[in-house]
């Protein structure tokens, strides 16, 4: 049957039934009838409700159209050969990589153009795997052509060009996965580098592309990189033409505008026009007019621009250079304004402060800093508070004593228990420099009770020092007496004891040095605080005698004895007396590390036996005797210590009477004896 004749009954027959469409484009192929059957795929992918009766899906026929189109290019005409490939590399972008070098490799007579086709979209899919796949077709390509003269150089040129290109077909990979990557524009520029006029476009495009409210990074950075290109480039007009625009975007945040100001006033200043940042800086804080707030709000959409006025970034800089390059009365306008904003930092006012300072206007320095304190809290107002009563004290002195007295007492007030020795330490200094030492004397007994409990005993120390210095070593006495009273911590109680025992000895005062350390004594656990025993040792052998030693060591047992709860040894740590366990919390304790049962004994026991040879002989051969502490040493705490001692032999002889009382293991040896 002729050709002619199979077409039309073909085309009749698929007006009754197109699914069979297929089958027609296949005797297409077989007839050699290229453009029709090149005509007929591309219908077939164009209709979106085409199925496939053989299975095929709409990747194959892509496929089978582009081999066509590339096998036959010269038979086949009018159709759009470019736009069939990038929309099927778009559309089937899974199946391209795996399909690609095949087809590349079956089919080497392509057009230039076609493979410039393949090789722009292989390389803008998801990954640098598509520029792997065009370099390993033209390695494998320029292997074909090797010996054949007229193909080789324009084929390694290609795979030269085409490696060359491998950054910047990367970056777009990246770019076309998220147009808004500020630092992957950055970079594209740098690609560039060297050819200024595709640094400008790519410029343009990024600022024309990035949206700053989905922007990745920083897009304030772009326009602020564009403008110094031009500058780089001695073109300020353009450079400035940049700035205006990137003043007028609605970015995400008012820092990212502020900095855009800066940015173009700092260029301003690096090329003298001194006068044009002034006048920017002027602009850029300027607060918006009444008629466009109530514009703004009736849109309903407030930019940036409108909170511009508040950016302490920009004001910083303003006066900054108000200050360098303005009058007094400029840069007091641009500081009275920031406070009149409510903006200012406590750095600013010391600044403002310090300004007029420097043009002698004291006592409008004085009302800045009073200012200050009322604005802001501790602990922000802690610094503002020590530089404004330093120079008050500095400038007047002792003329307006009680003026700074006033100052001192109302800073100590508003201070918290942590932040107030600085102040105190101050306080006393003026009392010392211009005062009475009496007041000032008066001002370290406050601190002591003002400042918390860890900072006391350091606080005492000064308060001491300064006493010795002022009114002599015995002023101090009474000192450290009110410091072991004050309800210091054990061992803070413990160093002012041995502290005030070394002034006493270095006076002479054997006795009164002993008596200390017995009363320090109760805070020094035998077991865990060995240095105290040995000094007190030492002291003992310089200055005691026989009946001092031993009563020296009667009290290390006693003491030892009533820190003993238990009889087995635990940790350091657990023998401090603030950190104390009842039995059972130390039995738990001693589980943990693995202690066996039978090695702990029980506390509580009451029979305990000792042998013959113990210290009871040596008992009955020396008498110990204790020896009364003059009541001179400690006044209150001597008369507070005979009392509890007078309740606790009361309540001993009240036991013992009623036979309520246990005894020790010692004391029932000695009445064995006796009896």
């Amino acid at each position: 049957m002729p050709i002619e004749t199979s077409l039309r009954v073909y085309r009749r027959y698929l007006k009754y039934d197109p699914s069979h469409i297929e089958d027609f484009i296949e005797f297409l192929v077989n007839s050699r009838l290229w453009q029709e059957a090149a005509e007929r795929l591309a219908s077939v992918l164009n209709d979106d409700q085409f199925y496939s009766i053989k299975g095929k899906p709409k990747h194959t026929l892509w496929v089978e159209l582009c081999d066509l189109l590339t096998r036959h290019a010269k038979e086949v005409s009018g159709l759009n050969v470019d736009a069939i490939i990038r929309g099927g590399i778009r559309k089937y972008t899974d199946e391209f990589e795996e399909s690609m070098v095949a087809h590349k490799m079956e089919n080497l007579d392509l057009s230039d153009e076609e493979e410039d086709v393949l090789e722009e979209n292989g390389a803008s899919q998801d990954d640098d795997v598509r520029l792997e796949v065009n370099s390993k077709f033209e390695k494998i390509l320029s292997g074909f052509w090797l010996h054949d003269d007229n193909n080789v150089d324009l084929m390694l040129a290609q795979l030269e060009y085409l490696m060359d290109r491998r950054p910047e077909l990367a970056n777009s990979v990246l770019l076309r996965q998220n147009p808004h990557n500020v630092e992957q524009w950055h970079r594209r520029v740098k690609l560039f580098e060297g050819n200024p006029t595709k640094q400008i476009l790519t410029y343009t495009e990024a600022v024309r592309t990035v949206d700053p409210m989905k922007a990745l990074g920083k897009p304030h950075t772009l326009w602020v990189a564009f403008a110094k290109l031009y500058e780089n480039h001695n073109d300020l007009v353009n450079a400035r033409v940049i700035f205006d625009k990137a003043v007028q975007v609605n970015y995400r945040s008012v820092d990212n505008l502020a900095s855009i100001w800066c940015e173009w006033a700092e260029m301003e200043i690096r090329h003298k026009n001194f006068k044009g940042a002034l006048e920017l800086l002027r602009r850029a804080t300027a607060e918006p007019s009444v008629e466009v707030k109530r514009r703004v709000a009736a849109d309903g959409n407030e930019p940036v621009q409108m909170k511009l006025h508040k950016s302490l970034r920009l004001w910083t800089f303003y006066v900054d250079l108000e200050e360098g390059l303005g009058t007094l009365e400029s840069t007091r306008a641009v500081y009275e304004r920031i406070l009149d904003l409510r903006i200012a930092t406590p750095q600013i006012i010391i600044n403002y402060a310090l300004l007029l300072e420097e043009h002698k206007y004291f006592e409008d320095a004085f009302k800045v800093y009073e200012r200050g304190v009322k604005i802001f809290k501790y602990p922000h107002v802690k610094d503002i508070w020590v530089t404004y009563l330093s120079k008050f004290v500095k400038r007047y002195g002792k003329t307006k004593l009680e003026r700074a007295r006033e100052l001192f007492e109302h800073a100590i007030e508003m201070a918290p228990a942590d932040a107030v020795k600085p102040l105190y330490l101050q306080y006393a200094k003026l009392e010392e420099d211009y005062g009475l030492a009496k007041r000032a004397m008066k001002v370290y007994d406050q601190a002591t009770k003002a400042v918390p409990n860890n900072e006391k005993l350091e606080m005492y120390k000064i308060y001491i020092a300064r006493a010795a210095e002022i009114f002599g070593v015995p002023k101090t006495r009474e000192i450290y007496e009110q410091a072991i009273e004050s309800g210091l911590p054990d061992k803070d109680v413990k160093t002012m004891c041995l502290k005030y025992a070394e002034l006493e000895k270095s006076l002479g005062e054997i006795d009164r040095a002993r008596g200390i350390y017995v009363f320090a004594s109760q805070f020094a656990d035998p077991r865990s605080d060995a240095d105290f025993w040995n000094e007190w040792h030492e002291f003992e052998v310089q200055h005691g005698n026989e009946d001092t030693f031993r009563e020296m060591l009667r009290i290390k047992r006693s003491v030892s004895a009533s820190y003993s709860q238990t009889h087995f040894i635990l940790p350091e740590y657990l023998m401090q007396k603030d950190q104390r366990l009842n039995i059972d919390e130390a039995k738990d304790k001693l589980k943990q590390a693995g202690v066996p049962e039978d090695e702990m004994v029980n506390a509580n026991q009451e029979d305990i036996e000792l042998p013959e040879e113990s210290d009871s002989e040596d008992d009955e051969k020396v008498e110990i005797t204790q020896k009364d502490v003059p009541t001179a040493v400690f006044g209150g705490l001597a008369r507070k210590r005979e009392e509890t001692e007078k309740a606790e032999g009361g309540d001993d002889a009240a036991a013992a009477k009623d036979g309520a009382g246990h005894l020790g293991a010692l004391e029932r040896i000695k009445r064995l004896k006796r009896a």
